[in-house]
């Protein structure tokens, strides 16, 4: 029989604390059993001697501190895991949110995961193939990665998210495939885009759904990518499946560590967020990679937006440290009308090479992506040298770049959101935009791979 107790002595916006404890551990769920019969859960998050401080996951509205008790519950926050969760939708906490019956677990697991030992974890180096040209092509991501996708607000990372998880699949691989989705702190609108979105494709058979809606509970907030993960964790290392975890916006769920932080009245950091915040992050975007011995990997495309589209507020910044890499969307594409708006040159995957070459993609998929690279960035280059000084400045050379920059952009970049592009489509694309240039200019290409794949007239 649990021990209830009557001793709340303060509360402050979603925190209560309750003194005269015995036993009580760090990160440990409780029940609340309300004035009014009505039973809210929470989670500690400190422990100073015999008073506990507590997270109440439904806020503290209504509630009375004379006549509530709490029993605390002996273990933490948990999600039933079982290959059933394939095809659901839950909310923020783990619960059903289609209107399916209840899950029957296999087993219930702590949402904070076990940590991986570094000697046993195994090389990212199996290419994704996402269908996008600028992320297969230029960006590779490869199996076990975690590459973080940076947004500003308006931008559509929303339809990038649901391309990348309609069309991801692994090359050359018999093992299943699975797209773990946690949507954090969205807008009603966009749950339904996502959800109509994955139903009309059939994303939704070989997805699981994490739904957390921007007027639920800040402490909810916290809790969801945490639960995403630990069903990725069990899907991978438990039933051999690649899974990609996707969650947007990673930015909600930094909001909603300051307004905790903030109600515990801890010594703000960068910007008011709690100097912890690099801890806190990197405790979710460790738990991607692949594990000596297992079939299973956990791939991470965390999605956020940039405030002010500012690359070093300490959200994105922070994230950068921690991840292999960043996709970067360009408000400037976006107002050209290139979908999706990738920005290639300031982004970056960091893995690319070990997902690369033959046997994984193609012979020619890096010294194509080394030129496609410079070429752009030389004809951009051009262009703006062009509305400084005037078109007639440029030499001819530069001129046929800048055309390329722009031809690179309308027919490379621009493929809108469902295009979905082999990784052999998008080699091919690219040398057709590489016929553009003299073979005089192909300085980063081995000759007999431009005599074998380069088709001139």
């Amino acid at each position: 029989m649990l021990k209830e107790y009557r001793t709340i002595s303060e509360v402050v916006g979603p925190l209560m604390a309750v003194d005269q404890v015995e036993g009580v551990k760090f990160e440990e769920l409780i029940e609340i059993r309300m004035q009014n019969g009505e039973i809210r859960r929470g989670q500690v998050l400190e422990v100073d001697g015999d008073r506990a401080m507590v997270q109440i996951f439904e806020g503290t509205s209504g509630l009375n501190l004379r006549d509530s008790k709490v029993r605390f519950l002996g273990h933490p926050l948990e999600l039933g895991v079982s290959m059933d969760m394939v095809g659901r939708v839950f909310d923020g906490l783990g619960r059903p949110k289609d209107e399916g019956p209840e899950i029957l677990p296999e087993k219930m697991v702590d949402i904070n995961g076990e940590v991986i030992n570094p000697v046993a974890r195994d090389y990212p180096d199996e290419f994704i193939q996402t269908g996008i040209s600028a992320i297969d092509h230029l960006n590779t991501l490869v199996r076990g990665q975690k590459l973080p996708i940076f947004s500003g607000s308006g931008l559509p990372h929303k339809e990038l998210a649901a391309q990348i998880a309609r069309q991801a699949t692994v090359l050359n691989s018999q093992e299943d495939f699975a797209v773990v989705f946690a949507a954090i702190g969205i807008t009603f609108e966009e749950a339904e885009y996502f959800m109509e979105n994955f139903r009309a494709t059939g994303a939704i058979d070989r997805s699981v759904m994490f739904i957390n809606l921007a007027n639920d509970p800040a402490i909810e907030r916290i809790a969801t990518p945490r639960m995403a993960l630990t069903a990725a964790e069990y899907l991978a290392y438990e039933k051999d499946m690649h899974v990609l975890v996707i969650m947007t916006d990673m930015t909600n769920y930094c909001e909603a560590l300051r307004e905790v932080s903030a109600a515990r009245r801890e010594v703000p950091g960068r910007r008011g967020y709690p100097g912890y915040l690099y801890t806190n992050l990197a405790t979710l975007y460790e738990r991607a990679g692949r594990i000596r011995g297992l079939k299973g990997s956990v791939t991470q495309i965390p999605i956020l937006t940039m405030p002010e589209d500012d690359k070093t507020h300490p959200i994105p910044d922070l994230t950068g440290y921690i991840t292999e890499g960043q996709i970067i969307l360009s408000r400037e594409l976006d107002k050209r009308g290139i979908q999706p708006p990738i920005d290639v040159l300031p982004s970056l995957s960091r893995l690319k090479d070990k997902g690369t070459g033959p046997g994984k993609t193609r012979e020619d998929h890096a010294p194509t992506m080394n030129q496609l690279f410079t070429a752009y960035a030389q004809g951009k280059q051009a262009k703006e040298l062009s509305v400084i000084l005037g078109e007639s400045a440029l030499s001819e050379t530069d001129k046929i770049y800048a055309k390329f920059a722009d031809r690179f952009e309308e027919e490379y970049l621009n493929q809108g959101f469902n295009t979905n592009r082999t990784i052999f489509e998008t080699l091919d694309l690219g040398w057709k935009l590489l016929e553009m240039l003299p073979v005089t200019e192909l300085k980063r290409i081995k000759e007999d791979m431009i005599e074998k794949y380069m088709k001139r007239a």
